[in-house]
């Protein structure tokens, strides 16, 4: 077996649908599996996996255990020499993951690798970045790497569209698509469960850098990544699940007295987002901020 395709669902029953048959009709040239994790869905989702696909190897959890939980029972049912976290609001739209499978054999001492990510107007998807050390959380809080030449930084987040048209080493990848050898996974360990959901994939990468595996982009192959198909359209989630996941990565990984700077900067970043949305009239979002400066 080549791929195994995880996909960790929780009351998607329609985007998951169209998600595994967007596998079935696109992933070709290699052979593959398909697991779904239902999160104890209530919308019906593990009945319409088992009637319209009943080659996928369902499994389904009693509670809702997040996305991290949830891709490692999908891991430990796997067979595949490359592990493809996908998820469930993802489809492709062509073959070419069947590139990606390649190039993955081609990277010497590759740690995991991420197709090109589109919105659904085809439009570039932000899904990589290089480690938020302090430093780069000061880019990204003071809203420099946004500039116009903010991806010569390598920024946190990397959000310009010309970043992504060739092939990049880089630090992180989005948990939303994510492939990852077999073997790396038996040195680096599986997600870290203790995690939710944000900052899941961040971690990953930083235990995989550490062992001293590479981690590419490459835009070989192509997906679409609707965004939020779990969570709804209000961004509060990302924006608390982010600054959560972030102070957890730091009190593992980093210092004291890293965690304190990090702490400091989130919160000044916080208040900036709440003066700056509250004068554009966006004051949901700048209530969001409230809550993330708390949480700081």
């Amino acid at each position: 077996m080549d791929v195994s395709f995880i996909i960790v669902n929780w009351n998607t029953k329609k985007l998951l649908e169209q998600a595994i048959a967007s596998l079935y009709k696109y992933a070709t040239g290699f052979t593959f599996e398909i697991i779904v994790v239902d999160n104890a869905s209530e919308d019906g989702s593990p009945g319409m996996v088992s009637k319209k696909f009943p080659k996928v190897k369902l499994i389904k959890n009693s509670d809702n255990v997040g996305f991290a939980k949830g891709n490692n029972v999908g891991i430990k049912a796997a067979c595949g020499e490359f592990i493809f976290l996908f998820n469930s609001d993802a489809y492709l739209i062509n073959d070419s993951i069947a590139n990606l499978v390649k190039r993955a054999r081609e990277i010497p001492n590759l740690g995991a690798i991420a197709p090109q990510i589109l919105n659904e107007d085809r439009t570039i998807q932000q899904s990589v970045g290089f480690m938020p050390d302090l430093a780069r959380v000061i880019l990204w809080m003071s809203f420099i790497d946004d500039l116009p030449f903010g991806d010569y930084l390598k920024p946190y987040h990397v959000d310009h569209a010309r970043f992504y048209k060739r092939e990049r080493r880089v630090d992180w990848l989005t948990g939303a698509a994510f492939m990852i050898p077999r073997k790396v996974i038996a040195k680096v360990g599986p997600l870290d469960a203790n995690i939710f959901m944000y900052g899941e994939d961040v971690d990953w990468c930083l235990r995989i850098k550490k062992a001293g595996f590479e981690i590419y982009y490459s835009p070989v192959a192509k997906l679409v990544h609707i965004g939020r198909g779990s969570a709804g359209k209000i961004s509060k989630n990302a924006i608390l699940g982010e600054y959560k996941g972030l102070i957890y990565v730091y009190a593992k990984h980093k210092s004291k007295f890293s965690l304190q700077m990090l702490r400091l900067l989130l919160k000044i970043g916080a208040l900036a987002r709440i003066i700056i949305f509250s004068v554009l009239g966006r004051k949901e979002t700048a209530k969001f901020y409230v809550e993330a400066l708390k949480m700081a």
